[in-house]
């Protein structure tokens, strides 16, 4: 069976009227490079603006990180940030809802939020999580339904549940406008 990029197929064609999405992600303190490269990879299959990396977040050029991204670091928007509190700010006085994707007590299942585009969704250190200060400068608190005995995703794979998420539900609010 022969393989054709997505945007060739019919269904492509339902996600014409969105171009970028308006999603940023902020990776604070993420220390695998795969993890900065899957990332990378998943921001530039679901089209988000810009990837904000952050603390000692691994950025470009690095072997392991092309080693997941597949040239997809070269595709995407990013920046580096000793200061991730300074970033959010930055992003929140710009109108974006700033979300924790972390299982918290204050925290809202994935597919009950009603995000506010646009958006920028947090991610944390692989064990530590997010930093409690950057935990308060959000405005909502997501976690992703865990129904076996673990508690928790890679982050990597975190982020593809969540930015297909705000995808699916982005495209519902632009279908909704025709």
């Amino acid at each position: 069976m022969e393989r054709v990029p997505f945007q060739a197929t019919a269904a492509g064609t339902g996600y014409d009227r969105i171009g970028t999405l308006p999603v940023g992600v902020l990776l604070d303190n993420v220390r695998s490079l795969y993890n900065v490269g899957a990332f990378f990879r998943t921001a530039d299959a679901a089209a988000i603006e810009k990837l904000y990396l952050c603390g000692i977040t691994g950025r470009p050029p690095k072997r392991a990180m092309a080693k997941t991204a597949l040239g997809a670091e070269d595709s995407v928007p990013w920046e580096h940030s000793w200061e991730p509190a300074t970033v959010l700010r930055i992003i929140g006085g710009r109108g974006y809802e700033l979300a924790a994707i972390e299982t918290s007590v204050h925290a809202v299942d994935l597919f009950d939020w009603i995000p506010r585009f646009p958006v920028c969704v947090v991610f944390g250190h692989e064990v530590d999580g997010i930093q409690p200060e950057l935990s308060a400068l959000c405005d909502t608190h997501v976690r992703i339904p865990m129904r076996g005995a673990k508690h928790s995703l890679n982050v990597a794979t975190a982020g593809g549940v969540v930015l297909y998420e705000l995808l699916r539900k982005y495209r519902a609010i632009t279908a909704a406008v025709r």
